[in-house]
């Protein structure tokens, strides 16, 4: 079951938003803008379910805070229905926008949306300015080409795609190489080496997130060593 993160100050409009969406979705609702970001720190969320007017800071700061650590997709909600707010929350990042009062219909159909879209380009995955497309098999950082050998492209495919997850060489192998196959952990070290030191010539701090759990093998960390920006409750 998908993860939905509802982001509003406003207890009632929580409680309407968990009980259109708990028979499809796992809702998590959290007044506090704070709390929020912890809990994308921590947890996988699909989709974030974001109100504009709020005291603590407002949606459009929220959302773009998001974008700087998360691809996660954002649905804007607020009574604020002009044109302009629209056009302004499209282009800070949101990915759709609904206009309070709204029924349980439109908001179910339009997360669906989203989601249905979200899941097609996945096959195109973005991080920190890295951009792995997996039909070209092309890995670029900030529009430039870094050159990968198919092993080399697949292991980066699998670390992206399972971000915080740690790999173990034999794991590694049997993914990369498949079952059956005669191939030694050295192997796996050499190539984790060469991806290294081929992101690092790109410019990519290959070392902040592409690390060595010793006697087990290798994982990407999500957030390397940056954290958000602190806030206040």
């Amino acid at each position: 079951m998908k993860t939905i993160l509802c982001i509003d100050d406003e207890p009632r409009m929580l409680d309407l938003l968990t009980l259109y969406l708990e028979p499809v979705f796992h809702c998590r609702a959290m007044s506090s803008v704070h709390d929020a970001f912890i809990y994308l720190e921590e947890e996988h969320v699909d989709l974030v379910l974001l109100d504009i007017m709020m005291p603590e800071m407002d949606g459009w700061q929220v959302c773009q805070e998001i974008r700087k650590f998360w691809d996660v997709p954002i649905i804007m909600l607020t009574a604020k229905g002009e044109h302009s707010d629209i056009v302004k929350g499209l282009n800070i990042g949101a990915d759709d926008y609904i206009v309070k009062p709204f029924d349980e219909e439109e908001l179910l159909a339009r997360i669906q949306a989203v989601l249905r879209r979200t899941k097609t380009e996945e096959k195109v995955i973005v991080f920190e300015g890295l951009r792995l497309d997996k039909e070209s098999f092309e890995l670029y950082f900030r529009q430039e080409a870094i050159p990968l050998t198919p092993k080399e492209f697949s292991m980066m495919a699998l670390f992206l795609d399972h971000q915080n997850k740690v790999f173990s060489r034999e794991h590694l192998i049997n993914t990369v190489w498949g079952y059956n196959v005669s191939i030694e952990d050295r192997t796996i070290d050499s190539h984790v080496r060469n991806l290294r030191e081929k992101l690092r010539k790109s410019g990519f701090p290959a070392d902040d997130y592409l690390q060595t759990v010793w006697g087990i093998g290798y994982k990407w960390h999500k957030f390397a060593d940056r954290k958000p920006l602190e806030h206040k409750n």
